[in-house]
């Protein structure tokens, strides 16, 4: 078993292999935790949102469902969800998304750079940053479609268990937009078994 904490709006990269799984903890509650997988065989295969709503055919993921690729192979498999609300329709924020939404703020690199430098030893590249599957992310949709973010429903202690279905790497963060965690930042924690 290995275990690990991610500080407030950073991130982290390992390899995950076949058969292990990884534990993601809101360890204070209401923080996001973006996530990213991909093949260690080929990181162009990499975690897709439109081929695991389609396959899964919802866009509410949770215990029972799977994170597929944009190859239509599974990566994951969610075995355990004590909060049962996830996002996997808005991207990694960004600097750019700290100049749209926050223009009072101060730029940070957000999510999508964090995941840049966490990922660049497996030399996956920024362009190749998909859709994340953020989790413990509230992102209602109403009846005309318009997305709103409001803070995390989890609680601290609260997490997401998955199964690896194949090799992977992984990239996790504590996420860094304000509207996305409440208006605070907290760090992730995680834990791989066997």
């Amino acid at each position: 078993m290995s275990e690990g904490r991610i500080p407030p709006r950073s991130a982290v990269g390992f390899e995950l292999k076949a058969g292990q799984l990884l534990t993601v903890i809101d360890a204070e509650g209401v923080q996001v935790a973006d996530l990213l997988a991909y093949s260690l065989d080929d990181p162009r295969e990499v975690i897709s949102n439109g081929r695991t709503f389609d396959y899964e055919e919802t866009i509410r993921l949770t215990a029972g469902n799977r994170l597929w690729s944009n190859r239509s192979n599974v990566l994951l498999s969610i075995e355990a969800d004590s909060v049962g609300c996830h996002d996997f329709l808005l991207t990694p924020c960004s600097e750019d998304t700290f100049r749209h939404f926050y223009p009072d703020q101060p730029v940070h690199r957000g999510c999508f750079g964090n995941l840049a430098e966490a990922l660049a030893p497996w030399g996956i590249e920024p362009d190749s940053i998909p859709v994340a599957f953020n989790c413990f992310m509230n992102v209602p949709v109403d009846d005309a479609g318009k997305v709103s973010v409001l803070p995390p429903v989890s609680r601290a202690g609260d997490s997401l268990s998955l199964r690896a279905e194949r090799d992977l790497i992984i990239g996790i963060t504590a996420c860094s937009a304000y509207a996305s965690n409440g208006g605070s930042f907290k760090p992730i924690d995680y834990r791989i078994t066997a």
